[in-house]
């Protein structure tokens, strides 16, 4: 079974920087792209950004040059950078990874729990 645990979220005033993690765990065979999406209250999930494994980035319009994405192949874990953050990024910050599960040898995605991130005075 694969796992995938957000952490980092919280409070923050506008303006702010906040660093999510994920880490990923379990019957992991490999993984290849790890990404973010979010929440926000009353609407539907959006993509954010996305790290393939090789490191590669790509992100929303609405959150680029703000947000930066990472990740540690070597632990299976993403993370996402946020800085100057508006009212407009609150949201549930959820992960979501590409991964091969060692059992059956299929890609298939899997999606964490998410993390709640608020922004306000």
């Amino acid at each position: 079974q694969v796992q995938l645990v957000e952490s980092g979220g919280g409070l923050v005033q506008p303006g702010g920087s906040l660093r999510l993690s994920c880490a990923a765990s379990g019957t992991i065979f490999s993984i290849y792209s790890m990404g973010w999406y979010r929440q926000a209250p009353g609407k539907q999930r959006e993509w954010v950004a996305v790290i393939t494994s090789g490191g590669s980035t790509n992100y929303a319009d609405s959150v680029k040059g703000r947000f930066t994405g990472s990740r540690d192949n070597a632990k299976n874990m993403v993370y996402l950078q946020m800085d100057s953050l508006e009212p407009e990024d609150t949201a549930v910050y959820y992960c979501k990874a590409e991964v091969v599960d060692k059992r059956r040898m299929i890609r298939s995605d899997y999606w964490g729990k998410g993390t709640l991130v608020t922004v306000s005075s």
